[in-house]
């Protein structure tokens, strides 16, 4: 068998379907474009949703591709079993209504066993088949696969629901025995079973059918092959890997991570081994993530990211790794990578500086995690019980960080348990809240034939003027069936001129409005709305107010003024695009962008906040751009001249082998073929109206520009007039002065405050330390008082202290429905073995809670005010047993 690298594998793969006429598509990024349907691209087919729902036509029906991806539905297996990863490549190649099972299983058995291919032995080659899918079986035959190796397995058929399905092909590669985790026997020994010997490397979904609402399975008007060969596992084969991790994917990452350790070596240790895989995987899954625009956070893919790099520390410390290292393998990575993804190298120190950052703040947060598990491990004691709450140690894991495992560790050590299963139950809520947040938006789309079929030729000339004479009408779509004419008024119908100066939506920048005219000078419809059909044609919705007949001449007119403001909008976008990347660094990217007539919204990734420093630079040098007076121009170009000019691509658009690049001056350049205004002037002003987060490291900038930015600010005047007047100030320019004055007041009066209720203490202390009882000869002070909480309380504690008028302190007071305790022993109590904080743990459940402390004082917090009494009851009872 051939000897061929990881990179060899997957351009070999990529040759072979070029060869045949496919189109090598780009990797796409891991972060999904406009599908909420997904976290993350977990497969090829993910990024062909568009050309398989017939939402979008493909310049060439053959395409193939090598696609990162992600799937964490199962993180926990990772590094535990032999192929289970986060972030692996799935090899596919793709006909959208062009080829289908003859082609697909011919040069599939082509690439398999073919001399100057992979050149497996076909001896060790296995199919299984869809028992009704008798074509399938017949081209396999015909393929030359011996019929001994076609194996029949009825859930060879890929169904996900509602949508496209069909049945599949999964091959398989014959190990050997001694591979194998199973008996030669064993019923599960053959291919398709569960066992190590017969690997699965490819499966070929024949897509032919659309499962419809009512359970039935209809024919697809265009069939579609889908397949997928993880890259991982078939370079297993040809490196003769036991797992994938002994692959080059994977072994220069452990390697590195042997020397970071304290002697540590793979293949030495089996639960070692597990814990080099896991770093192994993750460094790879988390470095491609953020490389894509993902960041650390505490929700979505950014919650994945940050358990991803917190599990992989946790096993850096099992084998002796006390430091940040995890970013020192990034480089590595990238080094493995380069010939198929050069930008992880290029994008290295940005990638390691956000993982190194994580790591730090993960040090931390461990330290917190401690402290609160202690206090949890206290109050499930104190309360009797043997095992802490599932929630709680949810709570502990979800919103600090701090893992599961280490919270079992840690209350083991007390004499506690952990409920599994109620953790487990947590978590399985926040999965089902993922998954019922993604579940209402679309996912694979049915194909929508009538337009698909559609192939009339439509131009759009927007670009240069915004009325159209003796437009033809070519298509028009009433109740999704194709009309020669519609009646006088219908609410909503779609047509397709020869030309149109209404520009689709797309981009980010909405779709033009306006209206259509008659040859007899009469309105007859009003544009409301227009997309883009499969094949590029702008495809109107129209509101019909007369009749529109099929073949007639018509005038198009844009409404020029919100076009106007539209295209000032978007022109704003790339000059703060620019800004952002000149103030923030290189890293920040365009993660989506809304130009409206009257604002625009651009979101964009940057790992932390936004100073405000930051922010008026950025805002100053798009003002700055605009007051030059820079011309905008635009030239079509190959794509090719268009990289040479240095222009920026965007990641949401689709670009042919000619593109439209706008330039702004020397200071920006990208593409996009979208409306702009010819002199940055004609922006008149730029007013950033906010800047949030929305997301994992994708921050939102909400801005307005000309008549808009004016209308803004003076609003804003009108409110520091308001502010003026309030706080007395006869200038504006004063505003901030008096009001830095009225904070010193606010502040003197809160000292005067609290000089008042340390003398309201002081008095309460007086009378509260004149109830002295004795129990079991012990003299208590125990009192409610009414101070303003737990700091006056400490305050009372600190005047017991200088005169111990008893041996020990037990304090009381409620709050807003809160209640706080105290408790403090004399030292001779302490030298005697009574410790303030188990007094403190025997009365605080009275409250509903817990605290602890040292031997001398310890304090604790509550939610029932109602069961002080029964809490300073309860300390006289403590006593007594003691």
């Amino acid at each position: 068998m051939k000897e061929l690298t990881s990179s060899q594998v997957r351009q070999m793969y990529l040759d072979f379907f070029e060869q045949h006429g496919h189109k090598i598509m780009p990797s796409a990024s891991l972060v999904p474009v406009d599908d909420p349907t997904l976290l993350w691209i977990n497969s090829g087919v993910a990024t062909m949703k568009k050309y398989f729902d017939g939402s979008v036509v493909p310049d060439n029906p053959r395409m193939t591709s090598s696609q990162k991806s992600i799937r964490t539905n199962d993180i926990e297996n990772v590094g535990r079993t032999a192929r289970h990863h986060t972030l692996f490549e799935m090899l596919g190649n793709f006909s959208v209504g062009d080829y289908f099972k003859h082609d697909a299983v011919h040069w599939a058995w082509e690439l398999l066993t073919g001399e100057q291919w992979f050149d497996f032995d076909p001896e060790k080659l296995y199919i299984t088949v869809y028992p009704k899918d008798t074509d399938a079986k017949a081209e396999w035959l015909d393929a030359g696969v011996k019929e001994d190796h076609i194996v029949e397995a009825e859930d060879n058929f890929w169904d996900i629901g509602q949508g496209p399905s069909g049945p599949d092909s999964e091959i398989f590669y014959d190990r050997g025995q001694e591979m194998n985790n199973v008996a030669e026997d064993d019923p599960e020994n053959y291919p398709g079973g569960e066992n190590e010997r017969y690997l699965e490397i490819w499966n070929i979904v024949f897509s032919q059918f659309n499962h419809t609402p009512e359970g039935t399975y209809e024919p697809l008007p265009h069939k579609n092959i889908d397949t997928g060969m993880g890259l991982e596992r078939v370079v297993s084969v040809f490196q003769h890997a036991r797992t994938n991790f002994e692959t080059d994917l994977f072994l220069p990452i452990i390697r590195a991570t042997e020397q970071l350790s304290d002697g540590k070596k793979y293949e030495a240790n089996k639960n070692d081994d597990v814990s080099f895989k896991i770093i192994a995987d993750h460094a790879r899954a988390v470095t491609f993530a953020i490389g894509d625009g993902a960041l650390p956070s505490n929700e979505g893919r950014g919650y994945v990211i940050r358990r991803l790099i917190r599990r992989a520390i946790l096993n850096g410390k099992k084998l002796g790794i006390n430091e940040a290292f995890l970013y020192k393998l990034v480089p590595v990575v990238g080094e493995i990578m380069k010939s198929h993804y050069p930008a992880v190298l290029e994008q290295a120190d940005y990638i390691a500086g956000v993982i190194h950052s994580e790591e730090d703040r993960f040090n931390v947060t461990l330290d917190t995690g401690l402290s609160l598990l202690n206090d949890t491990i206290a109050a499930t004691k104190a309360a009797g019980k043997t095992q802490l709450d599932g929630a709680e140690a949810f709570k502990l894991f979800d919103t600090y960080g701090f893992p599961v495992e280490l919270t079992t560790e840690y209350a083991g050590d007390e004499g506690l348990g952990v409920d599994q299963d109620g953790f487990k139950s947590e978590m399985e809520k926040q999965r089902a809240r993922a998954r019922n947040a993604r579940s209402s938006a679309k996912s694979m789309g049915v194909q929508r034939a009538l337009l698909t079929d559609i192939k009339s030729v439509s131009k759009y000339v927007g670009y240069n003027q915004l009325t159209v004479e003796n437009a033809k009408l070519l298509d028009i779509i009433v109740d999704e069936k194709l009309v020669d004419q519609t009646d006088d008024n219908v609410d909503s119908a779609e047509v397709i001129f020869d030309m149109t100066p209404f520009y689709a939506e797309m981009g980010g920048q909405v779709a033009d409005t306006g209206s259509i005219v008659d040859e007899t000078g009469h309105q007859v419809a009003k544009v409301t709305d227009v997309q883009h059909a499969p094949n590029g044609q702008n495809l109107h919705t129209v509101k019909v107010t007369g009749k529109l007949v099929k073949g007639a001449t018509y005038t198009l007119t844009v409404d020029a003024a919100r076009h106007s403001k539209i295209e000032k909008n978007h022109t704003a976008t790339h000059l703060l695009d620019q800004s952002l990347r000149n103030v923030l660094g290189t890293h920040t990217a365009q993660a989506g962008s809304l130009v409206e007539p009257h604002y625009l919204r651009f979101d964009f990734t940057h790992f932390g906040q936004v100073t405000s420093e930051d922010l008026h630079k950025v805002e100053q040098m798009v003002n700055d751009q605009i007051f030059a007076e820079i011309p905008v121009k635009t030239v079509e170009t190959d794509i090719e001249t268009a990289k040479k000019m240095g222009a920026i691509a965007m990641f949401s658009e689709k670009y042919g082998k000619r593109v439209r690049v706008v330039s702004v001056g020397d200071f920006n350049t990208e593409f996009c073929g979208g409306d702009h205004v010819s002199n940055t002037n004609e922006l008149g002003l730029f007013k950033i109206v906010s800047e949030t987060g929305v997301g994992a490291g994708v921050r939102r900038i909400e801005a307005v520009t000309a008549g808009d930015a004016f209308k803004f600010l003076n609003d804003e005047e009108n409110l520091l007039s308001q502010t003026a007047a309030l706080v007395k100030a006869p200038q504006l320019k004063e505003v901030p002065h008096r009001v830095e004055a009225l904070q010193g007041e606010v502040k003197q009066l809160e000292s005067d405050q609290r000089a008042l209720q340390a003398k309201m203490a002081s008095q309460q202390a007086a009378s509260a330390f004149d109830n002295i009882e004795t129990v079991n000869g012990t003299s208590l002070i125990a009192q409610q008082v009414n101070v303003a909480g737990m700091g006056q309380l400490r305050q009372l504690a600190d005047d017991w202290k200088q005169k111990l008028p008893s041996d020990v302190l037990v304090l009381a007071t409620a709050n807003e429905g809160k209640a706080s305790l105290l408790v403090a022993m004399a030292p001779d109590q302490v030298k005697a073995g009574r410790k303030a904080g188990d007094l403190i743990k025997a009365i605080a459940p009275a409250i509903n809670g817990g605290g602890g402390g040292r031997p001398d004082m310890a304090q604790a917090g509550g939610k029932n005010p109602d069961g002080i009494s029964e809490a300073l009851a309860q300390a006289k009872t403590w006593l007594e047993k003691q």
